[in-house]
């Protein structure tokens, strides 16, 4: 007996999902180190970055866990929770350091035009964002149906 993949694209609203999760984990994780860092003047000021080490929590060290869990893992901890993964469009296999590199940076892309990029899943036929579309990725649930 041989066991059929069925491949289904994961929508926006399961990606809100995800993403929630990935956020509050980021939030578990920079905060304290904030605190650490720049004490109680930390959650007090309005300025886009307080220093050196508000660039390297914030900025620098989110960037490289998600994109060493999406080269590692083809996912961060949120889309874990939803048994989504992220993969090549083309091949199906688990993106490249440089796909993954170009998505995180499509995100900004995604994101400046009123989050139109993002909103982007819940129309596109594969549920493709802009930042997909740019890294030549998908996001997709492997379902095994015996």
């Amino acid at each position: 007996m041989n066991d059929e993949i069925t491949i289904t694209y994961v929508g926006f609203w399961q990606r809100v999902l995800a993403s929630l999760v990935d956020t509050a984990l980021v939030v578990l994780i920079t905060v304290p180190l904030m605190y650490f860092a720049y004490g109680e003047i930390y959650p007090q000021t309005d300025t886009f970055a307080m220093g050196p080490m508000d660039v390297l929590i914030n900025y620098v060290l989110p960037f490289i866990g998600v994109i060493l869990f999406w080269v590692y893992k083809s996912a961060t901890p949120g889309k874990m929770v939803i048994k989504a993964q992220i993969v090549d469009a083309k091949t199906g296999c688990k993106p490249s350091a440089k796909q993954s590199v170009i998505r995180y940076l499509g995100y900004f892309v995604s994101t400046i035009p009123l989050g139109l990029g993002l909103m982007w899943v819940g129309w596109d036929k594969r549920k493709q964002g802009w930042h997909d579309k740019l890294a030549g990725t998908v996001v997709i649930k492997k379902n095994v149906n015996v």
